[in-house]
């Protein structure tokens, strides 16, 4: 499923109109005629009255085609506009006309001694419309209109917005100074991306796309997808019957240190799930005679170590370089620790490496304001940061890259040629070339320690089972999350911890590939197409 910019859908727009021909009093007579349908079907019981906040601009055109279609129905329904009509222009004003000349009661609201008649109003609406502020917002929204906003909030009816919950950024998700709070979201074309992405998936609430008759070959070259069910069967290595350990790759993590084995069988245990033929875990010699009790499956190799610290030591490059050249791929970083002999082996590894390497934790720490270092690394590379790790590895601070994350991730695929793995509420997922994939699995389950180990280990499986760098982390981090909602449909969200993902894991992936699961994408966007 494609997701669009702000920008971007303008320009769809545009090309439905200019290129294809569509008339765009077609294109809001669809918007308002699909948007009444779906509030049809999401109130069902609605007997009135009902308020449309409209303001001047096309968002407010769609909610007079809206209360139009509601006064044919014999609903008591009341425009709210926040602007004198002779403001009103182009489409919108068209649409405004035929709503007043039908009945529809038309109120301006353009002074703060509005608003409490206002507010009168809409504490007696059984649904308000929302239909103020469109996707092309790009300042705080201030004045009358804030206040308005806040007031909705504040009296908390139920709320359907027309294209976006106004206030919200389209692109980022951020409310921009302030945002409605909708049950339903009526959006037109594709979603946007500030829908999907935190918080703007809560302010949306359950999301309708629909179609306006602009032609879905005009967005087929868009860069932004949200991961959906059909695509992440496809991308599931094939398991021929005559196979044997070798067919699926050999896999090593090199991890951890005092403190943090778990961190390295984590991982180990992870790419065994994913399918990988053969794991070895590289990890401090004095730490092999717990790993070798901690793991079965996995095989260990140990390293030196630096100097008085049992971690990862500068002594180990060779030793690893030779025992690597006969491998398919390459984890790094899990539990390995800050300490400055193997933060030196860290990037040592992280740029001579000709294997496909994943990089999570504390190898992301290790090239912390450097990401140029991965630039022209011997082999492909992939990155798995958080928003904490991501900031430290770019040189920003956490709410920076948290306001920013689509951003932050793509700048730093570009800046280190890299796969990038942003974690948190929908993980992005960016490559250099300029894509992303927004992840539609997961849930609060997943915010306990050692998760992250569990998907370093399920995409460095994948890897070594010849996935590329984009496929294996697409296909990685959108098995884990539904694992999480597997173990959350059965178990609830508390008490769950990294291990019983790779309990789940086997069952949760046939369940997956034989279709048993029902599409997770659905629970962010209910896409439907009403003519």
């Amino acid at each position: 499923m494609k997701l669009v910019t702000a920008e971007e859908m303008r320009e769809l727009d545009r090309r439905a109109m200019e290129e294809v021909g569509i008339p765009s009093l077609v294109l809001m007579e669809n918007a308002g005629r699909t948007t009444y349908q779906i509030l049809r079907r999401e109130f069902p019981d609605l007997a009135g009255p009902v308020a449309v906040l409209a303001g001047r601009g096309n968002n407010g055109g769609d909610g007079c085609v809206v209360a139009r279609y509601l006064a044919q129905a014999g609903m008591p329904v009341a425009v709210f506009l926040m602007a004198a009509r002779d403001q009103v222009q182009g489409d919108a004003r068209v649409n405004l006309e035929i709503a007043a000349r039908l009945g529809v009661e038309i109120v301006e609201v353009r002074e703060e001694r509005d608003l409490n008649p206002l507010a009168h109003r809409l504490a007696r609406s059984a649904l308000i419309v929302d239909a103020l502020l469109g996707t092309g917002l790009n300042s705080e929204v201030r004045g009358l209109m804030r206040l308005v906003i806040e007031e909705v909030n504040r009296l908390r009816p139920p709320v359907l917005a027309v294209d976006i919950p106004s206030g919200l950024c389209g692109d980022t998700g951020r409310p921009l100074g302030a945002a409605v709070q909708a049950q339903v979201t009526v959006t037109y074309g594709w979603p946007k991306i500030g829908q999907i992405l935190p918080p703007g998936r809560d302010c949306a609430g359950r999301l309708w796309q629909v179609d306006i008759s602009i032609p879905p070959e005009l967005a087929r070259e868009l860069p932004v997808e949200l991961a959906e069910a059909g695509q992440m069967r496809a991308l599931f290595p094939p398991r021929p019957f005559a196979s044997n350990k070798g067919t699926f790759g050999h896999l090593v993590v090199l991890a951890g240190s005092e403190g943090k084995t778990g961190a390295a069988t984590m991982t180990g245990e992870g790419a065994l799930r994913a399918g990988a033929g053969l794991v070895t875990l590289g990890i401090p010699a004095s730490l092999n005679d717990i790993l070798e009790v901690k793991v079965t499956e996995a095989m260990t190799l140990p390293l030196p170590e630096a100097a008085d610290v049992r971690a990862l030591g500068r002594g180990a490059l060779g030793p690893i370089q030779n025992f690597l050249k006969n491998m398919t791929a390459a984890a790094l970083g899990p539990g390995l620790g800050t300490h400055p002999e193997t933060q030196e082996l860290v990037r040592h590894l992280a740029r001579d490496l000709a294997l496909p390497l994943v990089l999570d934790a504390d190898g992301v720490n290790a090239l912390a304001g450097a990401p140029e270092l991965l630039t022209d690394a011997a082999g492909p590379r992939l990155i798995t940061p958080h928003p904490g790790e991501m900031a430290r590895f770019m040189g920003l601070t956490v709410p920076e890259v948290q306001a920013h994350r689509l951003g932050i991730a793509k700048e730093a695929a570009a800046r280190t040629q890299a796969v990038v793995v942003l974690k948190g509420a929908q993980t992005v997922v960016a490559d250099p070339r300029g894509r992303v994939s927004i992840n539609s699995t997961g849930n609060p389950a997943l915010a306990s320690g050692g998760t992250g180990d569990v998907l370093t280990g399920l995409i460095g499986g994948y890897l070594a089972q010849k996935l590329s760098p984009w496929d294996a982390a697409r296909l990685g981090v959108y098995l884990h999350g539904l694992a999480a909602d597997y173990l959350a449909a059965h178990y609830g969200l508390r008490g769950l911890i990294a291990g019983d993902l790779l309990e789940v894991f086997p069952e949760v992936v046939n369940q997956f590939i034989q279709g048993h699961i029902p599409p997770t994408e659905e629970d962010i966007c209910y896409k439907r197409v009403i003519s």
